[in-house]
């Protein structure tokens, strides 16, 4: 009985795990380790796969907000709620969603007008796309973005900043 010893009647390891030893995979590689499911939103898992899965017309849109080329940050695939947008400016409280031919079928156009009522309900703003147009002429889409994110009645006013300008209070 060197390596093992008896104790209560039981038989005991001469070298039980210490330190959390035996609970975890060993340092080294080899096993790939899972977040747990309760710290994020599936919401989550989802918009990570979309961005790897965008569309033509998305990758064409996003190499043109990316940066913040228009001045202000958009971030493609945001879950809001229970929906995921194709783009979203936090500023602005902006929704684009890029509409492609799966939108005209089956049920999608009452999923649509859902997922807008709860965005509105909720203090966003949506701007909804069609698939062709960023394909037939990127440069006007963008420029139509360009201008609602550069409408100073858009913009939060900054906080102790100077007051607005006669004619451009903001309304009760």
């Amino acid at each position: 009985m060197d390596a093992e010893e008896r104790v209560g009647g039981m038989m005991a390891a001469a070298n039980p795990p210490r330190n959390g030893e035996g609970d975890r995979p060993k340092a080294g590689g080899g096993g790939s380790r899972q977040a747990p499911q309760q710290l994020h939103r599936p919401e989550t898992y989802t918009a990570r796969k979309l961005r790897r899965e965008m569309s033509l017309p998305e990758v064409i849109l996003w190499q043109h907000l990316r940066g913040s080329q228009l001045g202000v940050k958009f971030r493609r695939q945001h879950p809001i709620g229970n929906y995921i947008a194709d783009f979203y400016c936090s500023p602005l409280r902006l929704v684009i969603e890029v509409d492609g031919q799966a939108h005209n079928m089956g049920n999608r156009p009452m999923q649509d007008v859902s997922r807008d009522n709860f965005l509105n309900e909720n203090g966003y703003k949506v701007l909804r796309i069609a698939a062709s147009d960023i394909l037939k002429d990127v440069n006007s889409v963008i420029g139509s973005i360009a201008a609602i994110a550069g409408d100073p009645l858009h913009h939060q006013p900054a906080a102790g900043g100077p007051p607005p300008r006669a004619g451009e209070e903001p309304k009760p």
